[in-house]
């Protein structure tokens, strides 16, 4: 039986989800007993506190959201397995359980230059790895569409500060940005406080500031109003896979140490982003159509009853905007909410299917790997999270 102890905060989603993937090693393999400690015992003790405690309690391994400072040299001393969750940096000498954050900001961008944006600005911490890492993929991928000059950034609170910030100053910098402007934030709890101080402000979201986060924290993105659209992480498999390398070095001696990486999959789009930045009414109309009316067998001779164009005229200036055909649109608007559906419930893809408009199952699985580089199944058995709860 294995005993760990978890050193992070459990008011954050993340974590839990951590934990649901170390229990779903758990029970494919062996019991595993797992010691819940705030960060506040850290702070009080110190981790020589900690490491007392684990030793007391015969701790085979901890995962632990350290500091900097701290020595975490001490656990391997004393036979214990170390895994640091990402907190302000990545540690060289112990495990990291950490992320593909330049993918993430680049999956953030990629989403907002398809809503037609072309002013961007990223709101996070000034002394992260994963708040600055996601800065730059997100500003790199906008700087190749020709958007670099366009990049407005505010990354001048500590970590450390996670609860206090100076309003007034943030304030200024979201009036300052040109309208409309889609607006990253580092993680969801910084996008519920930019949709705080747009609320209290009277910032209209999202037709002047659209607004993303990070991990998709359904208690905090529903908190925010209006709702805020975020990153979805596949926490729940890094969990998973940390516990499988905790048990491959307690048993092999010369296994060699190598981080975990927890993936993006996708974006719940709710309706902090739920924004096409065109000044052409008649798309936004189209674009509006479209989107309340995906689940139905719609077309474009539909579309075209929406507004005073010519089909031709409408196609012409829906490319303009959209960079896309409407039909090829529609057909990627499908399949993005089809697979978060795939996600989110545990119904015959047939029946997921049928809830976006999809009706035709013969192309289906070859459609969709050609999106996403694996068929339906597959996609549900990578990243759902019931799947590692066997």
């Amino acid at each position: 039986m294995i005993r760990l102890i978890l050193l992070t905060d459990f008011t954050e989603s993340f974590s839990y989800n951590l934990l649901k993937g170390v229990l779903a090693y758990s029970k494919s393999h062996e019991p595993w007993v797992v010691c819940r400690m705030p960060p506040s015992y850290k702070n009080n003790h110190g981790i020589e506190g900690v490491l007392k405690w684990a030793k007391t309690w015969h701790a085979d391994a901890i995962i632990g959201r350290f500091d900097n400072a701290d020595n975490v040299e001490l656990f391997r001393e004393n036979g214990i397995i170390a895994l640091a969750q990402d907190y302000k940096s990545r540690f060289s000498n112990i495990p990291n359980i950490t992320g593909d954050y330049r993918k993430t900001g680049r999956i953030a961008a990629e989403f907002f230059l398809s809503k037609g944006f072309q002013n961007f600005a990223f709101y996070g911490y000034r002394d992260t790895v994963w708040s600055q890492e996601r800065c730059e993929g997100f500003y790199e991928c906008i700087a190749a569409q020709g958007f670099g000059n366009n990049f407005y950034a505010y990354q001048d609170q500590s970590l450390d500060d996670l609860w206090f910030y100076e309003a007034p100053p943030l304030l200024s910098w979201l009036k300052s940005l040109p309208q409309p402007t889609a607006l990253m934030a580092c993680d969801d709890n910084q996008g519920n406080r930019i949709t705080e101080i747009c609320k209290v402000n009277n910032i209209r979201v999202p037709d002047k500031i659209a607004i993303l986060g990070v991990d998709n924290d359904e208690i905090i993105c529903n908190l925010s109003d209006p709702p805020l659209s975020s990153i979805s992480q596949n926490i729940v498999r890094g969990g998973f896979e940390a516990a499988a390398l905790i048990e491959q070095l307690l048993n092999d001696e010369k296994a060699t140490y190598q981080d975990v990486v927890i993936q993006p999959v996708n974006i719940i789009n709710r309706l902090s982003t739920d924004f096409y930045s065109t000044t052409d009414a008649h798309i936004q109309t189209a674009l509006k159509y479209i989107h309340q009316n995906i689940a139905a067998d719609i077309t474009v001779s539909d579309i075209v009853k929406q507004v005073p164009l010519s089909r031709r005229l409408l196609e012409i200036r829906f490319k303009q905007v959209t960079q896309q055909s409407i039909h090829k649109y529609i057909f990627n608007l499908r399949m993005e909410r089809f697979a978060q559906l795939l996600l989110a419930s545990d119904a015959p893809i047939a029946d997921v299917a049928e809830q976006v408009g999809i009706n035709n199952l013969k192309n289906l699985s070859r459609q969709f790997k050609a999106l996403k580089k694996v068929s339906p199944n597959e996609y549900r058995k990578e990243y759902h999270t019931k799947s590692y709860q066997r």
